[in-house]
């Protein structure tokens, strides 16, 4: 190629290269007529400022300015976009409490959907208003019980399914103990999924992962109340979306109902769930802190529990327990109850160091159809 024409064709591509590059630009809701008041309507608003910004197409931020508090009904912001996304709340955004309202009773009150590179930050505070909901939480012995939101707090606060590479940190969730299925976070058919430097206070499981969860990495979690970070259940639904590569570590648990579990149905569906390891972790006064759970019946009377033969069809493989330490509330720190027709495998016990805070002497542990091996001090 002659080198003048080189240069020309180099110098073109750099013009439209220039030309194309648009600066970032940010959408505050305020201008599009949200009012920071805590009882006008703003979804609309939102919605308004959410479309421009997406169809900008330079690196877009909606923006939530502190001092004000916006209501906001059950809202779907969606893609794809022209360009990257942020979304920044400084201010709060509050959740609607009237069960009379046409979107009380849904399963999302703040959702994303179809975004690529997105991000959401800012300091702010999402309050779910997750009191006016409770009531109506009776999943458990309702089979016509209404969907309730997730995010924030009347249900799980933060639900992800079919997600990739979603990083999340520096978050805070709270609940009362005794609220209602308030997952913390729950995970589902999505992959490459990293949680570290966060604190959650629930009703229910802190971190939850079912079907399709992998390549999950957990680090510096604060957890409790709460009942733990749990793998399951397993094995109702989804048999081919296998959960895999799940590392737990540098976490700590404080009062919670449960420490580190898995747990399936029985009978169930097969499914795998494999490479998993708890590593690095502290329980302070923790009930039930490490649990293999293959019989899970939350609600019964159950088919084991009516004399019934049926074993969980879920393989447990490659499992590591690894410096754990800390204080049980309850005198069985570890119970691993896997299942008859496919025993755990591969489970690693290593330098496990449980006291039992309680009368009738030390700290206990019940194994049931589990092949692996234990090391280090136990």
């Amino acid at each position: 190629m002659d080198i003048y024409y080189m240069f020309v064709v180099i110098l073109i591509s750099f013009l439209c290269t220039t030309v194309n590059a648009l600066p970032s630009k940010t959408f505050d809701v305020v201008k599009y007529g949200a009012v920071g008041d805590g009882k006008t309507d703003n979804t609309q608003a939102f919605v308004r400022a959410w479309k421009d910004a997406c169809a900008y197409g330079g690196r877009s931020r909606v923006w939530i300015p502190a001092g004000g508090t916006f209501l906001l009904r059950s809202v779907s912001f969606e893609g794809s976009c022209n360009g990257s996304m942020a979304f920044l709340v400084k201010g709060t955004l509050k959740a609607p409490t009237d069960p009379a309202a046409g979107d009380f009773f849904t399963d999302t009150w703040i959702g994303f959907r179809y975004i690529s590179d997105l991000t959401v930050k800012g300091g702010g505070v999402l309050d779910g208003q997750g009191h006016a909901a409770w009531p109506y939480n009776d999943c458990h012995s309702n089979t016509q019980c209404k969907p309730l939101p997730a995010t924030l707090s009347k249900s799980s606060h933060i639900n992800l399914f079919a997600c990739d590479n979603i990083n999340m940190s520096h978050i805070t969730l709270r609940a009362p103990a005794d609220s209602p299925n308030t997952d913390g976070i729950h995970i589902g058919s999505s992959t490459k999924i990293k949680i570290s430097h966060v604190g959650i206070h629930t009703g229910d499981d802190c971190i939850s992962m079912v079907s399709g969860s992998q390549n999950i990495d957990i680090h510096d979690v604060s957890c409790g109340p709460g009942h733990g970070i749990s793998i399951g259940s397993l094995g109702r639904s989804h048999e081919h979306e296998y959960v895999m590569g799940i590392s737990v570590r540098n976490c700590t648990f404080i009062g919670s109902d449960n420490g580190l579990r898995i747990k399936t149905w029985a009978p169930s569906s097969y499914s795998v769930a494999s490479d998993i390891v708890f590593q690095d972790i502290v329980m302070k006064n923790s009930r039930n802190p490490i649990v293999i759970d293959q019989q899970y019946c939350p609600s019964p009377p159950c088919y084991l529990q009516q004399g019934g033969s049926s074993s969980s069809a879920v393989q447990i493989k490659d499992v590591t327990f690894k410096n754990i330490w800390g204080v049980s509330s309850t005198k069985v720190a570890m119970k691993l109850q896997c299942s008859r027709a496919l025993p755990c495998r591969n489970v690693k016990l290593i330098n496990i160091n449980l006291a039992y805070d309680g009368p009738g002497g030390r700290a206990t542990s019940m194994c049931s159809h589990v092949i692996g091996s234990s090391s280090g001090k136990n």
